[in-house]
């Protein structure tokens, strides 16, 4: 009898005890307070219905710094995946600028990928087949490779400003986005971890933003980077921005390279009316604005060398007078990771605008980290959210570092030089790319975004360096030619080895033997794979 007794004592218990058990693996997991039908139902909804009923103890799940292209595109991505977005930019009116201008088509198929591109419809966007090529009296087209792609897929030029509102606005359409004006004073760092932002609202009071996530995307002069990242900024060169009106260009729907002396020229359509002119100033310092230097500049030295179809419009523009600067700044991913925060962006990473790289590699970030934070339902537990993250670092890199690489290398390439060799190369360049073929539309694929590999580029880079090596020991080979030729070697490893360095080579053609590569979500604050599958 007592035998019987203690068996029905201990049913009870385990019974009891597997409830217990049941409820903290299945209920409290689901969000605390739902039942198990609730937590099962669950895993028919969708990621966003799902991300809704899983919140953290914060009101908001990420605070964006900046609202630009990055920081509108990201907002409006995590938003739509249900995340609670509040974002903080200093000025929410139009802005006007003189760079972000050109999207490349690999970026218009990031934009695709993200629901986005319906962002340049309505702003008199531009479409781009590829780029002309000038130098001394030739030139050359260089047609993106886009027959394997849908009819739509092409480059985009438009003005900066309309395309970020149009962002802006797509982004606070979702009820769980807030878009706020106000400016960031400081990042709320706790214990070594970033719990939030300090800013001024727009009536100047001082608030606090809380949330287990800080993205920071205040572009590239941003205040916030210092404690986040490594900063080696460099500036070698400034951009001077004109506004061409009532001409055409001399290929319809291309960009325009004139390799000028002593850097480039781009022409390219920013609408249907208006063609951008941003000549290329070497260093830190351009001629003043105020006392006429730079207007005598430009008609005296860079007006002779652009197309002659161009040339009125360009002297009028300079008569006009809305002459404006910007300087290139470049900037490698060197991140500390801190738990809680996050660097996007030009805040994170920059690289000279001569290529229109620059929102490739935003939007191509984007998809990246969306793709991370997907699984995941609750961001609160910082270190080990920080940990899994590292992997963003490595898996971006070979579409960044191409982009990268390329327009550090190629800018170099395009300047003048009195350095023979250089001269060589530059020459090589233009007349590889006139070769057409794999000789065009290999590079062109890289520069355009739809073929970013790192191997890739390192093969053609150095195939110019050989034929403009070939070029200069034929027919007859002389110790002086050889000698050049072996300089135009040297040259360009010394051109692109640089920056390859800067970007890391493991991670940018090994990233596979990196162990954040292969980072997989952590249990803890994510479902099981399978019901991401179901899902």
């Amino acid at each position: 009898m007592a035998d019987q007794f203690n068996y029905v004592v201990g049913g009870i218990l385990a019974y009891v005890m597997t409830l217990v058990v049941l409820y903290n693996l299945f209920v409290k997991r689901n969000g605390g307070g739902e039942t198990n039908a609730a937590a099962n139902k669950t895993s028919t909804t969708t990621t966003t219905e799902i991300t809704r009923e899983c919140r953290s103890k914060n009101d908001v799940d990420v605070v964006i710094v900046g609202a630009g292209v990055a920081g509108a595109a990201l907002a409006h991505t995590l938003g739509k995946d249900g995340r609670r977005v509040h974002v903080i930019e200093r000025d929410l009116t139009e802005p006007d600028r003189i760079v972000g201008e050109l999207l490349q088509p690999g970026g218009y198929l990031k934009l695709i990928e993200l629901g986005l591109q319906d962002c340049v419809e309505e702003i008199d966007a531009q479409r781009v087949f590829g780029y002309a090529l000038f130098k001394d009296g030739r030139n050359t087209r260089l047609s993106y490779p886009l027959e394997k792609f849908h009819s739509d897929v092409s480059g985009r030029s438009f003005h900066n400003g309309r395309f970020i509102q149009r962002m802006r606005e797509k982004a606070a359409t979702l009820p769980n986005v807030r878009l706020e004006q106000g400016t960031v004073t400081s990042l709320l760092e706790e214990k070594g971890t970033i719990k939030g932002v300090q800013y001024k609202n727009k009536n100047g009071e001082e608030v606090a933003a809380y949330a287990p996530l800080t993205i920071v995307c205040d572009g590239c002069f941003s205040n916030l980077r210092r404690s986040l990242c490594n900063p080696k900024v460099e500036v070698p060169s400034c951009f001077v921005g004109l506004l061409l009106e009532n001409c055409d260009l001399p290929y319809i729907d291309h960009g325009h390279v004139i390799l000028a002396d002593p850097s480039p020229i781009l022409f390219y359509k920013i609408s249907s009316t208006e063609i951008r002119c941003l000549v290329d100033v070497p260093g830190q310092k351009v001629p003043s604005i105020s006392n006429g230097e730079m207007a005598k500049y430009l008609k005296t030295m860079v007006a002779p060398q652009i197309p002659p179809q161009l040339h009125d419009s360009f002297i009028a523009a300079i008569d006009k007078g809305n002459i404006r600067t910007m300087p290139n700044r470049s900037m490698p991913a060197d991140p500390h990771p801190t738990p809680g925060a996050l660097l996007m962006g030009d805040a994170f990473n920059m690289r000279h605008p001569l290529t229109g790289g620059g929102m490739t590699v935003a939007l191509s970030d984007i998809v990246v980290l969306r793709d991370l934070l997907r699984p995941l339902l609750d961001l609160n537990d910082a270190p080990t959210l920080c940990k899994y993250l590292e992997s963003f670092y490595t898996l971006r890199k070979p579409v960044a570092s191409t982009i990268n690489t390329l327009a550090g290398a190629l800018y170099k390439v395009f300047c003048a030089s009195p350095d023979q060799a250089l001269k060589e190369m530059r020459q090589a360049c233009f007349d590889y790319l006139s070769l057409g073929g794999v000789c065009s539309t290999g590079p062109v694929s890289l520069l355009s975004g739809l073929n970013p590999r790192p191997l890739s580029l390192v093969a053609h880079f150095f195939a110019v360096a050989i034929y403009g090596v070939g070029r200069l020991l034929l027919p007859f080979p002389s110790p002086k030619r050889m000698w050049i030729g072996a300089r135009l070697i040297s040259g360009a490893s010394g051109i692109i080895l640089p920056i390859i360095k800067a970007e890391g080579v493991r991670q940018m053609f090994f990233p596979a033997t990196v162990p954040a590569y292969y980072r997989a979500p952590p249990v803890n604050i994510g479902y099981e794979s399978q019901i991401m599958k179901e899902i």
